[in-house]
Protein backbone atom coordinates (compact mmCIF):
# COMPACT_ATOMS: atom_id res chain seq x y z
CA UNK A 1 0.00 0.00 0.00
CA UNK A 2 1.36 3.57 -0.42
CA UNK A 3 0.27 6.32 2.53
CA UNK A 4 0.43 9.90 1.16
CA UNK A 5 0.25 12.76 3.34
CA UNK A 6 -0.29 16.57 2.72
CA UNK A 7 0.90 18.43 5.82
CA UNK A 8 -0.74 21.70 5.71
CA UNK A 9 -1.12 24.56 8.14
CA UNK A 10 -4.02 23.80 9.86
CA UNK A 11 -4.83 20.51 8.81
CA UNK A 12 -3.07 17.61 7.75
CA UNK A 13 -4.73 15.28 5.24
CA UNK A 14 -3.73 11.47 4.58
CA UNK A 15 -4.89 8.92 2.19
CA UNK A 16 -3.77 5.05 1.53
CA UNK A 17 -3.67 3.57 -1.64
CA UNK A 18 -3.32 -0.05 -2.87
CA UNK A 19 0.15 -0.73 -4.91
CA UNK A 20 1.38 -3.72 -7.32
CA UNK A 21 5.01 -4.81 -6.82
CA UNK A 22 5.94 -2.86 -9.58
CA UNK A 23 5.22 0.52 -6.99
CA UNK A 24 2.09 1.43 -9.13
CA UNK A 25 -1.41 2.01 -7.53
CA UNK A 26 -3.34 -1.02 -8.85
CA UNK A 27 -5.25 0.32 -11.81
CA UNK A 28 -8.39 -2.16 -10.88
CA UNK A 29 -9.17 -0.86 -7.61
CA UNK A 30 -12.49 0.65 -7.34
CA UNK A 31 -12.47 2.96 -5.69
CA UNK A 32 -8.13 3.29 -5.84
CA UNK A 33 -8.21 4.88 -2.33
CA UNK A 34 -8.60 2.28 0.20
CA UNK A 35 -9.10 5.23 3.19
CA UNK A 36 -8.34 8.46 3.74
CA UNK A 37 -8.47 10.97 7.01
CA UNK A 38 -8.10 14.45 8.09
CA UNK A 39 -6.85 15.86 11.40
CA UNK A 40 -5.51 18.88 12.66
CA UNK A 41 -1.74 19.48 12.40
CA UNK A 42 -0.49 20.13 16.22
CA UNK A 43 3.30 21.34 15.79
CA UNK A 44 4.36 20.59 19.28
CA UNK A 45 2.94 16.44 19.08
CA UNK A 46 5.99 14.31 19.57
CA UNK A 47 6.99 11.37 17.20
CA UNK A 48 5.15 8.69 19.16
CA UNK A 49 2.28 10.94 19.40
CA UNK A 50 1.99 10.89 15.83
CA UNK A 51 2.56 7.32 15.43
CA UNK A 52 0.12 6.41 17.40
CA UNK A 53 -2.46 8.74 15.82
CA UNK A 54 -1.75 7.06 12.55
CA UNK A 55 -1.63 3.28 14.22
CA UNK A 56 -5.29 4.36 15.62
CA UNK A 57 -6.49 5.53 12.22
CA UNK A 58 -5.17 2.51 10.18
CA UNK A 59 -6.34 0.36 12.79
CA UNK A 60 -10.27 1.89 12.68
CA UNK A 61 -10.50 0.57 9.17
CA UNK A 62 -8.95 -2.43 9.77
CA UNK A 63 -5.71 -1.80 8.00
CA UNK A 64 -2.22 -3.03 9.02
CA UNK A 65 0.30 -0.66 9.06
CA UNK A 66 2.63 -3.59 7.59
CA UNK A 67 1.08 -3.06 4.62
CA UNK A 68 3.21 0.17 3.73
CA UNK A 69 5.83 -0.13 1.46
CA UNK A 70 5.61 3.29 0.56
CA UNK A 71 5.12 7.05 2.21
CA UNK A 72 5.27 10.42 -0.27
CA UNK A 73 4.91 13.30 1.67
CA UNK A 74 4.00 17.31 0.85
CA UNK A 75 4.41 19.45 3.45
CA UNK A 76 4.43 23.39 4.07
CA UNK A 77 5.07 23.29 7.78
CA UNK A 78 9.12 22.88 7.78
CA UNK A 79 9.06 22.30 11.62
CA UNK A 80 7.00 19.08 11.12
CA UNK A 81 8.88 17.95 8.48
CA UNK A 82 12.00 16.10 10.81
CA UNK A 83 8.79 14.80 12.93
CA UNK A 84 7.11 13.35 10.27
CA UNK A 85 9.94 11.89 8.67
CA UNK A 86 10.76 9.89 12.42
CA UNK A 87 7.08 9.04 12.33
CA UNK A 88 7.51 7.03 9.07
CA UNK A 89 10.96 5.27 9.72
CA UNK A 90 10.42 4.23 13.70
CA UNK A 91 6.43 3.11 12.77
CA UNK A 92 6.81 2.14 9.41
CA UNK A 93 10.25 1.11 9.02
CA UNK A 94 10.36 3.42 5.84
CA UNK A 95 11.97 6.33 4.56
CA UNK A 96 9.49 8.80 2.88
CA UNK A 97 9.65 10.62 -0.28
CA UNK A 98 9.46 14.75 0.41
CA UNK A 99 7.73 16.89 -2.33
CA UNK A 100 10.79 18.77 -2.91
CA UNK A 101 13.27 20.55 -5.26
CA UNK A 102 14.52 17.57 -6.94
CA UNK A 103 11.93 14.87 -7.13
CA UNK A 104 10.65 14.02 -10.51
CA UNK A 105 7.11 15.82 -11.13
CA UNK A 106 7.05 15.61 -15.02
CA UNK A 107 5.54 19.36 -14.52
CA UNK A 108 8.10 22.34 -15.57
CA UNK A 109 7.85 25.10 -13.13
CA UNK A 110 7.58 28.80 -14.66
CA UNK A 111 7.79 30.69 -11.17
CA UNK A 112 11.20 33.26 -11.07
CA UNK A 113 12.27 31.22 -8.58
CA UNK A 114 10.86 28.01 -8.64
CA UNK A 115 11.79 26.61 -4.82
CA UNK A 116 9.48 29.02 -3.75
CA UNK A 117 6.36 27.24 -4.49
CA UNK A 118 4.81 25.35 -1.72
CA UNK A 119 4.62 21.96 -2.37
CA UNK A 120 1.02 21.78 -2.19
CA UNK A 121 0.31 23.94 -5.00
CA UNK A 122 2.78 21.59 -7.55
CA UNK A 123 1.21 18.81 -6.03
CA UNK A 124 -2.47 19.93 -6.86
CA UNK A 125 -1.05 21.08 -10.39
CA UNK A 126 0.25 17.80 -11.15
CA UNK A 127 -3.11 16.29 -10.05
CA UNK A 128 -5.34 19.22 -12.18
CA UNK A 129 -3.35 18.77 -15.27
CA UNK A 130 -3.21 14.75 -14.88
CA UNK A 131 -7.04 14.80 -14.18
CA UNK A 132 -8.98 17.77 -16.02
CA UNK A 133 -6.50 18.54 -18.65
CA UNK A 134 -5.25 21.94 -19.48
CA UNK A 135 -5.00 24.74 -19.10
CA UNK A 136 -6.46 24.57 -15.70
CA UNK A 137 -6.94 26.89 -12.61
CA UNK A 138 -6.70 24.94 -9.29
CA UNK A 139 -8.08 26.84 -6.31
CA UNK A 140 -7.04 25.39 -2.73
CA UNK A 141 -9.37 26.74 0.24
CA UNK A 142 -7.09 26.28 2.81
CA UNK A 143 -5.37 28.00 5.85
CA UNK A 144 -4.69 30.46 2.68
CA UNK A 145 -6.49 30.22 -0.27
CA UNK A 146 -4.23 29.58 -3.48
CA UNK A 147 -4.93 29.65 -7.22
CA UNK A 148 -2.46 28.01 -9.68
CA UNK A 149 -2.66 27.94 -13.51
CA UNK A 150 -1.50 25.55 -15.29
CA UNK A 151 -0.70 26.04 -19.10
CA UNK A 152 -2.09 24.05 -22.07
CA UNK A 153 1.37 22.24 -22.11
CA UNK A 154 1.41 20.99 -18.50
CA UNK A 155 3.58 24.19 -17.53
CA UNK A 156 3.31 25.57 -13.99
CA UNK A 157 2.80 29.30 -14.71
CA UNK A 158 2.15 30.74 -11.33
CA UNK A 159 -0.80 32.10 -9.11
CA UNK A 160 -2.31 33.78 -6.41
CA UNK A 161 -2.39 33.56 -2.63
CA UNK A 162 -5.16 35.08 -0.52
CA UNK A 163 -5.64 35.19 2.80
CA UNK A 164 -8.29 32.04 4.01
CA UNK A 165 -11.85 32.81 5.11
CA UNK A 166 -11.02 31.29 8.23
CA UNK A 167 -8.23 34.04 8.94
CA UNK A 168 -10.75 36.63 7.77
CA UNK A 169 -13.03 35.91 10.43
CA UNK A 170 -10.70 35.20 13.10
CA UNK A 171 -9.22 38.73 12.35
CA UNK A 172 -12.25 39.92 12.88
CA UNK A 173 -12.88 38.45 16.01
CA UNK A 174 -9.57 39.32 17.37
CA UNK A 175 -9.67 42.91 15.96
CA UNK A 176 -13.10 44.31 17.42
CA UNK A 177 -14.39 44.59 20.30
CA UNK A 178 -17.85 43.49 20.35
CA UNK A 179 -18.18 41.32 17.61
CA UNK A 180 -18.49 37.57 18.21
CA UNK A 181 -17.02 34.58 16.98
CA UNK A 182 -19.07 32.65 14.36
CA UNK A 183 -19.10 29.36 12.16
CA UNK A 184 -18.73 30.31 8.45
CA UNK A 185 -21.49 29.62 6.12
CA UNK A 186 -23.48 30.60 3.79
CA UNK A 187 -26.62 33.02 4.98
CA UNK A 188 -29.96 32.44 4.25
CA UNK A 189 -30.19 35.93 2.37
CA UNK A 190 -27.70 38.91 2.01
CA UNK A 191 -28.96 40.96 4.54
CA UNK A 192 -28.49 40.00 8.24
CA UNK A 193 -31.19 40.74 11.04
CA UNK A 194 -28.60 40.21 13.79
CA UNK A 195 -25.14 40.58 14.71
CA UNK A 196 -24.45 36.61 13.47
CA UNK A 197 -26.29 36.54 10.47
CA UNK A 198 -24.60 39.81 9.52
CA UNK A 199 -21.15 38.55 9.55
CA UNK A 200 -21.77 35.78 8.28
CA UNK A 201 -23.50 37.37 4.97
CA UNK A 202 -19.76 39.60 5.14
CA UNK A 203 -17.76 36.83 5.07
CA UNK A 204 -19.39 34.23 2.88
CA UNK A 205 -20.33 37.28 0.61
CA UNK A 206 -17.38 39.12 0.40
CA UNK A 207 -15.31 35.77 -0.13
CA UNK A 208 -17.31 34.76 -2.37
CA UNK A 209 -17.31 37.89 -4.45
CA UNK A 210 -13.28 37.51 -3.85
CA UNK A 211 -12.68 34.49 -5.14
CA UNK A 212 -15.38 35.03 -8.45
CA UNK A 213 -13.54 38.47 -8.68
CA UNK A 214 -9.63 36.74 -9.02
CA UNK A 215 -10.94 33.63 -11.69
CA UNK A 216 -12.94 36.20 -13.57
CA UNK A 217 -9.13 37.67 -14.15
CA UNK A 218 -7.33 34.64 -14.46
CA UNK A 219 -9.75 33.43 -17.02
CA UNK A 220 -9.19 36.62 -19.15
CA UNK A 221 -5.82 35.47 -19.32
CA UNK A 222 -5.98 32.19 -19.66
CA UNK A 223 -9.06 31.99 -22.19
CA UNK A 224 -12.61 30.90 -21.35
CA UNK A 225 -11.91 27.17 -21.99
CA UNK A 226 -9.76 27.30 -19.00
CA UNK A 227 -11.19 24.15 -16.40
CA UNK A 228 -11.47 25.76 -12.90
CA UNK A 229 -11.23 23.17 -9.72
CA UNK A 230 -11.52 23.87 -6.43
CA UNK A 231 -10.49 21.61 -3.59
CA UNK A 232 -9.37 22.07 0.64
CA UNK A 233 -11.56 22.06 3.49
CA UNK A 234 -14.11 24.97 2.17
CA UNK A 235 -14.04 24.07 -1.45
CA UNK A 236 -17.44 23.25 -1.51
CA UNK A 237 -18.58 25.90 0.37
CA UNK A 238 -17.73 28.53 -2.08
CA UNK A 239 -17.34 25.94 -4.90
CA UNK A 240 -20.86 25.62 -5.11
CA UNK A 241 -21.84 28.66 -5.42
CA UNK A 242 -19.02 30.09 -7.68
CA UNK A 243 -19.91 31.44 -10.42
CA UNK A 244 -16.30 29.62 -12.35
CA UNK A 245 -16.10 26.66 -10.47
CA UNK A 246 -17.45 23.81 -11.72
CA UNK A 247 -15.42 20.68 -10.26
CA UNK A 248 -14.37 20.23 -6.66
CA UNK A 249 -12.59 17.59 -6.23
CA UNK A 250 -12.00 17.07 -2.11
CA UNK A 251 -8.89 14.30 -2.65
CA UNK A 252 -7.11 16.41 -5.50
CA UNK A 253 -3.91 17.38 -3.43
CA UNK A 254 -3.98 13.31 -2.08
CA UNK A 255 -4.32 12.07 -6.15
CA UNK A 256 -1.62 14.17 -7.12
CA UNK A 257 0.76 13.18 -4.02
CA UNK A 258 0.23 9.59 -5.51
CA UNK A 259 1.12 10.55 -9.26
CA UNK A 260 4.08 11.96 -8.25
CA UNK A 261 4.90 8.76 -5.99
CA UNK A 262 4.09 6.41 -9.38
CA UNK A 263 6.27 9.05 -11.72
CA UNK A 264 9.40 8.30 -9.42
CA UNK A 265 8.98 4.73 -8.80
CA UNK A 266 8.62 4.45 -12.73
CA UNK A 267 12.11 6.43 -12.89
CA UNK A 268 13.70 4.46 -10.51
CA UNK A 269 13.11 1.25 -11.07
CA UNK A 270 12.72 1.63 -15.28
CA UNK A 271 14.41 4.82 -16.29
CA UNK A 272 11.63 5.40 -18.28
CA UNK A 273 9.40 8.20 -18.75
CA UNK A 274 6.20 7.71 -16.04
CA UNK A 275 3.43 6.65 -17.68
CA UNK A 276 0.41 8.96 -19.09
CA UNK A 277 -2.98 7.49 -18.21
Amino acid sequence: MLLVIDIGNTNTVLGVYRMNSAGFVAADEDPRMIAHWRVGTIKTQTVDEYGVLFRNLFAIEKIDAADVRGIVISSVVPPMDSTLREVCERYFHLKPLFIEPGVKTGMPVLYDNPAEVGADRIVNGVAGFEKYGGPCIIVDFGTATTFDAISRKGEYLGGVIAPGIGISAEALFQHTARLPRVDVRKPAKIIGTNTVASIQSGLFFGYLGLVDGILGRLLQELGEDTIVVATGGLARLIGDNSRYIKTVDDLLTLDGLRIIWERNSAHKTTGAEPRRK
